[in-house]
């Protein structure tokens, strides 16, 4: 997806998101549940994804689900305790760690532990967020809305480099297609790269079932795989994808987020994928 616009690779630690590099894996549980869980799943995804060949990963999971369905749905450790626990991972496993924020008081805090902050889809065009988070510093990941076109993203992120932070990645998760479905249209890629900045596919969250139990949402984790493996084929610098040891009894988001045990599988798939999509050049 190489475009005649600057391309604004991020650099993350030692890790460089570009879409001209190996993608980025970006994996963990929805949400955090405790130290120790946390730590055995960023230390067992960052091996599995060493051992299929992945050059660079990132803990995800995030210390608060704002947005649950339900009033009596599980958000998570909540924000002192979350970071501290990612604190603690990127420490004892030695990788980098993203976690959401929601509210521009949380950046300044997060930003001393965590690398990559993560702006929710449902608050991306949240001026007073997105600003807080650029003045920051951090690399940033802005989800793109359900209810956003691909072009708006360019002028989301437009407020972040509003405050001299060109640390931006562009995420795509999946647009409201009626009720309770989301749909991704794979020409939103090339689109949001259009702006020079790295693009991340969020392949679990695109196959969620919003609200879709009633009191939480559904999902059809069996073609998250396919989501996934689409974007590489167009060349995405990052891949998006939660997982977890036993995500049918996870606290959140379990229905659309991959199995552990099938990570492997996925991620040898998703390299030979990338290989042969960036072995050719743009011309």
């Amino acid at each position: 997806m190489v475009n005649d616009q600057e391309n604004k690779d991020v650099r993350v630690k030692d890790a460089v998101i570009s879409g001209r590099r190996p993608f980025t894996l970006i994996s963990g549980p929805c949400q955090i549940e405790t130290r120790d869980h946390a730590l055995e799943m960023a230390s067992r995804l960052k091996a599995i994804a060493e051992s299929a060949g992945v050059q660079q990963f990132v803990f995800k999971s995030s210390f608060d689900k704002a947005n649950r369905t339900s009033l009596e749905g599980k958000r998570g450790v909540g924000f002192d305790k979350g970071l501290a626990i990612l604190e603690d991972v990127g420490r004892v496993v030695g990788c980098p760690t993203l976690t959401d924020i929601h509210d521009p008081g949380h950046c300044d805090e997060a930003a001393e532990v965590v690398d990559i902050l993560q702006i929710p889809a449902f608050l991306c065009r949240q001026t007073d967020l997105l600003i807080a988070a650029g003045q920051t510093g951090s690399a940033i990941n802005i989800k793109k809305g359900q209810f956003l076109a691909p072009h708006d993203m360019a002028e989301v992120a437009k407020k972040v480099a509003s405050t001299g932070n060109e640390r931006i990645l562009l995420c795509e998760r999946g647009s409201s297609f009626g009720y309770h479905q989301l749909v991704t249209d794979m020409r939103s890629l090339p689109i949001m790269a259009s702006t020079g900045y790295p693009v991340v596919i969020d392949g679990t969250h695109s196959v969620q079932q919003p609200s879709q139990k009633g009191t939480s949402s559904g999902g059809q984790r069996e073609f998250a795989p396919i989501i996934c493996q689409a974007a590489v084929a167009i060349g995405v610098a990052a891949v998006f994808v939660e997982s977890h040891d036993d995500p049918d009894n996870a606290p959140s988001d379990g229905p659309n987020m991959i199995p552990l045990h099938e990570m492997a599988s996925l991620l040898t798939k998703l390299v030979a994928i990338d290989q042969v999509t960036k072995s050719f050049s743009d011309e």
